[in-house]
């Protein structure tokens, strides 16, 4: 119902990238720029200076663009309103989450959501907490799901629940004996570190440095990208870790693992990412209702 173009034009503002726009909107980049065009020529003025393979918005352009959000909030708060009376709840929707998330949160969490919605198909892209935030920005996807904060501010961000992370060490360990590890301590022993951009990584760090130890001092001798290798390489004697606790039922059940708090407690936000202005179908509201009841039923279960 809404103006083609002006959508194709919006992503292309909003990302200064006919390319990004393209892979954004799952069009070939002559798609988009023939639909710019077009509405170039419907205002009979430019919409982008386009020099040295970069664009930026007219004048114009930022007219369009300022007013394109606004008729896009109230095309949205049409589509669910209608939708609210005829009660159709379907679509596609394009979920992102980081590692630890995906593997241990949603699964049930989109079970759950699907019984209650079979009209709604949900797509999942998995990735680190950067990467999960970039797909945000670039409108690869509709909501993320985060492990660490978020520092752009031009993004909504809504806490889920609260993650506790805890050292992990092999059976038997001299740092097990206490049932509780310093923090300066972990210092003294084989480290394993998850891969760059990892949201428990970033947020590992930020720990060490509020408590005055600082992370080069790190005797990291290893860095994985999953969840499940770091926990064998822990199991096998190679070092110790930390991670969240809520991926460690298994190891917990069959004591493979010794498990243990930190001093000072580390707690970490999981949180909701999307972009503050963007065409929301009513599956997208739904599912962040559902996700927020069942973020508080399951913080309140733990506790």
């Amino acid at each position: 119902m809404a103006d083609r173009r002006l959508h194709v034009f919006y992503s292309v503002a909003r990302l200064l990238s006919f390319t990004k726009a393209a892979e954004s909107l799952h069009m070939t980049q002559p798609a988009v720029t023939f639909q710019v065009r077009q509405l170039e020529e419907h205002f009979n003025t430019r919409l982008f200076d386009r020099t040295h393979n970069k664009i930026s918005l007219t004048e114009a352009g930022k007219c369009v663009l300022i007013r394109a959000e606004k008729i896009f909030e109230i095309y949205d708060d049409l589509e669910n309103s209608v939708r609210a009376l005829t009660g159709e709840i379907s679509g596609v929707l394009i979920l992102g989450a980081s590692t630890t998330i995906a593997e241990y949160m949603l699964p049930a969490l989109l079970g759950d959501f699907k019984a209650k919605y079979p009209d709604v198909n949900i797509r999942l892209k998995v990735s680190n907490t950067e990467g999960i935030v970039t797909m945000v920005e670039n409108n690869v996807i509709d909501l993320g799901v985060v492990e660490a904060p978020v520092s752009n501010k031009n993004l909504a961000v809504e806490a889920c629940r609260t993650d506790r992370l805890v050292a992990i060490t092999p059976p038997g360990h001299a740092l097990a004996k206490d049932g509780k590890i310093p923090v300066h301590a972990i210092v003294d022993y084989p480290f394993i570190l998850r891969e760059e951009g990892s949201g428990t990584r970033e947020v590992i760090v930020e720990y060490l440095k509020e408590a005055g130890v600082d992370p080069a001092s790190l005797n990291v001798i290893m860095e994985l990208g999953s969840l499940e290798a770091l926990k064998g390489a822990v199991e096998a004697g190679i070092g110790i870790s930390i991670i969240s606790r809520a991926t460690l039922v298994k190891e917990i059940k069959l004591g493979s693992l010794e498990v243990l708090d930190l001093d000072p407690p580390l707690e970490r936000p999981f949180s909701f990412v999307h972009q503050k202005h963007k065409f929301r179908q009513r599956a997208m509201d739904e599912l962040l209702e559902f996700a927020r009841n069942y973020c508080e039923t399951h913080q309140s279960a733990e506790e």
